[in-house]
């Protein structure tokens, strides 16, 4: 008999993708996550920032009273501000390193297991290996501010590096530079890996993921559109599986999750948080349509895995 896939992994949403509307830290935070945490299809939650501080009290209740496990994403604090933990200017990775700090204590008040963390801008290849030096640094630092806040599990997510984000980490070969200088002194440290994220990189989940292995820890799913420039939702937007023009659909979630399986990453010994990172762009799409449409790729794919 097939196992169910909660058997395997904790299945989650990315909140302020699949409700835009709070992507900024303000909006109907609470309805939202009350919506996800009654759907125990979920048994995960991925928060960003919550600006005021009785909402995020507010929302801190809801996630307890639904016993569901919560990860907090930096990427709404550091992305809109331009903050860069790789930044050439001391000045500015200081600015960066401080705003991390303040989502550490946001995702201890949340009750978050776990923190996700992207790096800054790639400066180019005259520069990438200061930059590098650089995050280590940084991350050294925020792995030690971590420990005062309940040390959770931190991740350091895979982006792409000349499309869309056009990150610093990026290619397998410099995340893997990153995590073996860190995960020695550091075991509450780890890389997400995405799988929307492949096509922009010019990879291949099978070919990748064996390599990254040991310093796996966390999942996201999801799509893009890259080949048709003039596409209105070309690059890492998150769209709906399936949608035209995209890259991902239900065999290359299936195909993901077959390799996850046959390297020993999801199983019932482990079951880390694997999210799915959607939301509606087009006309006539909805939050609720989106969520729908994840849940049954997922469904669909994990029977075919």
């Amino acid at each position: 008999m097939r196992a169910f896939i909660h058997e395997y992994l904790k299945f989650g949403i990315v909140h302020f993708k699949a409700f835009p509307q709070c992507a900024n830290g303000t909006g109907p935070i609470s309805e939202t996550l009350t919506k996800i945490c009654e759907d125990a299809f979920f048994a995960a939650v991925e928060v960003g920032a919550i600006k005021d501080v009785l909402q995020r009290t507010e929302a801190a209740r809801i996630l307890a009273i639904a016993k569901i496990e919560v990860a907090y994403g930096c990427q709404p604090t550091l992305f809109p501000a331009k903050l860069s933990l790789n930044h050439l200017d001391q000045g500015e990775r200081r600015k960066a390193v401080n705003a991390v700090f303040n989502c550490l204590r946001e995702a201890h008040d949340l009750g978050a297991r776990s923190v996700r963390i992207p790096a800054g801008k790639d400066p180019g290849p005259e520069k990438r290996g200061e930059a590098k030096k650089l995050l280590i640094d940084s991350l050294h630092k925020i792995l030690e501010r971590a420990k005062q806040m309940g040390d959770p599990l931190v991740t350091l997510k895979i982006f792409d590096r000349d499309i869309d984000k056009e990150s610093l980490i990026g290619p397998c070969d410099d995340a893997l530079e990153i995590a073996k200088e860190l995960s020695p002194s550091h075991p509450n440290f780890g890389l997400l890996t995405d799988l929307s994220h492949y096509p922009l990189l010019r990879e291949k989940p099978e070919d990748i993921i064996p390599r990254l292995k040991p310093y796996l820890k966390a999942f996201h799913i999801g799509n893009c559109v890259m080949r048709d420039h003039l596409h209105p939702i070309y690059g890492d937007l998150q769209p709906r599986f399936g949608v035209e023009g995209g890259e991902i659909d239900t065999p290359a979630v299936a195909d993901f999750f077959r390799v996850l399986k046959r390297e020993g990453l999801i199983g019932p010994e482990k079951r880390p948080v694997l999210s799915a990172e959607v939301r509606p762009l087009l006309p006539g799409e909805t939050s609720g349509l989106i969520i729908a449409n994840c849940k049954r790729t997922v469904q669909e794919a994990w029977a075919l895995a």
